[in-house]
């Protein structure tokens, strides 16, 4: 038996051992996701915005 096949029947078995989420738990944890995710990029937009004010003023002086 080659290792490919070892490693593959390795995996399945491993995989048979993972305990999934549930659908309410899953649902839970993408919204936390994405609710992060858009948060992170609105405050980062926000300081972008405000460092290029800042050197933009800079420069102007």
């Amino acid at each position: 038996m080659s290792r490919i096949t070892q490693f593959f029947r390795n995996v399945r078995s491993e995989m048979g051992k993972v305990s999934w989420p549930k659908k309410k738990e899953l649902t839970t944890y993408t919204i936390t996701v994405i609710t992060t995710v858009v948060f992170l990029s609105l405050f980062f937009a926000v300081v972008d915005l405000g460092i290029s004010s800042l050197v933009r003023w800079v420069l102007e002086l």
